[in-house]
């Protein structure tokens, strides 16, 4: 994933490099000129009976070359698509994923404005009934996802204005904005079981040409829902040797629409805990001291093995947020891990 964001051949491709206006539903839509993008949903939900579930679904679109040249073939494309879901199911202690590639040409993916829509084959996400409403679906290979999804905050633009920086070098930035909390109902559906399902999402758009330096390995990635009404989103880049890139940063923000923007230098992050899986060492336990609060919280995996061992392998998982002095439930989230070797 990493590689995908690097500073390689991005001849011809647009570069995020000065703030700009964003415009909505349009920019929900897909931005062609750059090279990668992605559209990514995680939440955690429970059943009628008390179940807890994680999932995730993410569309990514890459861009082989900037343009493509007319032809009458239907399938001649510039753009690929891979999409990853996955569903953590905490009672029976297991996490499933699954993975798609499609070509763009003849209609197997894309995206679409008028409505909104994204899709790889039968797996779709499309806004709904206004545009505060979204429905996904996604019939996995051992689960499926029938969700519908309504924005209950407004839309956060990350960094400054939407301009993400992630390196040094100029243009190794995105336009990252997010929908930070979306109230979820629905139903999952496990072979012959289906579960009636409600929750929170956190719904994330980005897309960039190159936004990684070469001297950077990888990010840890909070989504966090407070149960005061808060919700954190912070990245920590790292370098090479296990450093703290100066460039992570993030957001608080709440249900009004105002919006804390966070620099390396407002919160602390401590691995507490590590899982193994193939020599990459994750840690899945957390102490994060975010400035002004006033006690630490503990971010903790809901279950160890939440890998997305697919074409590319990372951590992508379900968390609680803890009161490190009172041991109180605070929240719940998400957290990925990346470039763990």
């Amino acid at each position: 994933m990493g590689e995908a964001l690097g500073e390689g051949n991005s001849e011809g491709f647009a570069r995020a490099t000065e703030v700009r206006t964003f415009r909505f539903p349009r920019d929900h839509g897909p931005h062609p000129a750059f090279r990668n993008e992605w559209w990514y949903i995680t939440g955690n939900l429970k059943s009628r009976e008390g179940r807890r579930f994680g999932f995730q679904a993410t569309f990514f679109r890459s861009g082989l070359r900037p343009s493509v040249a007319p032809s009458p073939s239907a399938w001649r494309t510039n753009q690929i698509w891979m999409a990853h879901a996955a569903l953590t199911d905490l009672k029976r202690v297991v996490h499933l994923s699954d993975e798609r590639f499609a070509r763009q040409g003849a209609g197997l993916a894309g995206a679409a404005v008028g409505p909104v829509r994204v899709w790889l084959e039968n797996w779709q996400l499309e806004q709904a009934q206004g545009e505060r409403r979204w429905q996904l679906q996604l019939p996995a290979e051992d689960f499926e996802l029938d969700l519908t999804l309504e924005q209950s905050a407004p839309i956060v633009l990350q960094g400054n204005q939407g301009l993400s920086q992630k390196s040094a070098t100029p243009g190794n930035a995105s336009y990252y904005y997010s929908i930070p909390r979306m109230q979820v109902s629905g139903r999952i559906t496990q072979g012959d079981r289906e579960h009636a399902v409600t929750g929170l999402a956190w719904f994330d758009r980005e897309w960039s040409t190159s936004a990684l330096s070469t001297d950077q390995e990888g990010w840890d990635w909070f989504s966090l829902h407070i149960r005061d009404g808060r919700n954190l989103m912070f990245y920590r880049l790292r370098t090479k040797g296990g450093g703290n890139d100066p460039n992570s940063g993030g957001s608080v923000s709440d249900g009004s629409g105002l919006v804390q923007t966070l620099g390396p230098e407002s919160l602390s992050l401590t691995p507490l805990r590590y899982w193994t899986s193939e020599g990459r060492h994750y840690p899945i336990e957390w102490r994060l001291q975010l400035q002004g609060e006033p006690s630490p919280w503990i971010v903790k995996a809901i279950l160890e093995d939440q890998e997305m061992a697919l074409s590319v392998h990372y951590w992508e998982g379900a968390v609680d947020v803890i009161d490190e002095r009172s041991s109180n439930l605070l929240g719940s989230g998400y957290l990925e891990m990346t470039g763990y070797q």
